[in-house]
């Protein structure tokens, strides 16, 4: 997957999937992506956590388990992408599906029309290695923290910065998530030490 992918072109991929059948198998959106598309199978999952699609139940660690296996993937720099059958089989309504794309449509355009080729040391080994497993900390993480409110979606945001920063090779939005993971890190510390870092 090169550079010249957007998330508007992604995002309409899945709509086209959902527009299918009443219910859509992750297996079908993975199809539609391209099994050899690490960094957009990476991406969509991320979304759907962000999108309103969090509240479903379970969702929120399925996403993770798929962020965090594909991330591992990316790793180990395997050259196509594999995920479980009970994991590809999952299913969601496919309504639920199409919302939830369609309010994404204009901060995905906004997304796209803003990037540039910034900052691309971010975007290349060895930070690109730490971009990845911090993708699959934040996605190993999501499952854990599925009933406390706002953190699967903070998580999923991380991703979708990194994995947004790979796709378009723009370091800027590294640079994002690299800060929001820290934020984060900051707030828990002082949450667990009650205040006090």
């Amino acid at each position: 997957m090169d550079g010249d992918e957007t998330i508007t072109g992604l995002m309409g991929r899945v709509q086209a999937v959902a527009e299918r059948g009443d219910s859509t198998r992750l297996r079908d959106v993975i199809g539609a992506l391209g099994r050899d598309s690490f960094i957009p199978q990476l991406m969509i999952p991320a979304l759907a956590v962000v999108s309103p699609l969090s509240g479903v139940p379970l969702f929120s660690s399925i996403c993770g388990i798929t962020i965090a296996l594909v991330s591992a993937q990316m790793l180990a720099q395997r050259h196509r992408i594999w995920l479980p059958r009970w994991l590809l089989d999952k299913q969601i309504d496919s309504k639920r599906l199409l919302s939830a794309t369609a309010r994404m449509k204009r901060p995905a355009g906004w997304l796209d029309r803003i990037t540039r080729n910034r900052m691309r040391v971010l975007v290349w080994p060895p930070v690109l290695w730490v971009a990845q497993a911090l993708c699959l900390i934040c996605g190993l993480m999501m499952p854990f923290l599925e009933l406390v409110p706002f953190t699967s979606s903070i998580l999923g945001a991380v991703v979708l910065l990194l994995s947004f920063g790979m796709l378009a090779r723009d370091g800027l939005f590294t640079l994002l998530g690299f800060t929001t993971i820290g934020g984060l890190a900051i707030a828990v510390t002082m949450f667990v030490s009650g205040g006090t870092v």
